[in-house]
């Protein structure tokens, strides 16, 4: 069960591709455990050059940038050149330099075992036509996803207590205890203005709440009990899906 506050590996790109100067930092934080990342398809490189040449290319001046996180039935505003292998994904950044948009979506191949597990990381870049008026279409704003925020997190702590999670799972309460308890201050990305980093914040634990709500049926003793749970759960996840994505947006002049 997944229930770890950890970010999107779109969402530490799109805010790290906001910041200028030397890129190993944003290329160590981006990586994280994973093996070296390799991108495809990055205009005038070959295929297999490195992230941080990707960084280089991508921060040198003027620039748009979002993190997309779209799921089946919401594509979130990914253009449609992008949208198959993006809900695939289920992320993928978006951005706009001089030199034209493109959507970067990563595709991860997990090798190892559950003991000692890795990840090989491939960023796939896409030409796409101008996305910003589709994204803010559909994300809004940050100031718009705190408010939903809020109200989702009723909803989300509603639909667990109905579950009775800590009752039917043994591990559902030390899981819920460190939703509670969970720190942004480890978490790998650059300084964060105040709404956005509480959007981010909650908006992650929203998601952790979703991930552990959909392990399975629970406490549900009928099939209208599971359908009214999983809905208010899609609706929840759709809506710290979008507001993470918000927190992400930045236009770099």
């Amino acid at each position: 069960m997944d229930t770890e506050q950890d970010l999107p590996r779109s969402v530490l790109l799109a805010l790290w591709l906001q910041g200028v100067g030397d890129t190993s930092d944003a290329v160590k934080s981006v990586v994280g455990d994973d093996e070296p990342h390799t991108v495809e398809g990055l205009a005038g490189f070959a295929d297999g050059t490195d992230l941080d040449t990707l960084f280089t290319a991508w921060t040198e001046g003027p620039r748009e940038v979002c993190a997309l996180l779209p799921s089946p039935g919401d594509a979130s505003g990914v253009p449609a050149a992008a949208n198959h292998d993006a809900t695939e994904a289920g992320e993928c950044v978006v951005i706009t330099t001089p030199a034209g948009s493109w959507a970067a979506v990563p595709r991860v191949q997990a090798f190892g075992s559950h003991l000692e597990p890795g990840h090989m990381v491939t960023w796939n870049v896409v030409a796409v036509p101008d996305w910003t008026t589709l994204v803010h279409g559909t994300i809004g704003s940050v100031a718009d996803a705190e408010r939903e925020l809020r109200t989702s997190l009723m909803t989300a702590t509603d639909a667990l207590d109905q579950l009775d999670v800590a009752r039917w799972r043994d591990d559902a309460a030390d899981a819920i205890e460190r939703i509670r308890s969970a720190s942004t201050s480890s978490w790998p990305v650059p300084h964060l203005d105040g709404r956005r980093a509480r959007v981010l914040d909650l908006a992650s634990r929203l998601r952790a709440i979703v991930a552990l709500g959909t392990v399975d049926d629970g406490g549900a003793v009928n099939v209208f009990q599971v359908d009214q749970r999983s809905t208010a759960l899609r609706e929840v996840d759709r809506t710290a899906r979008h507001a993470m994505s918000a927190a992400t947006y930045g236009r770099i002049s």
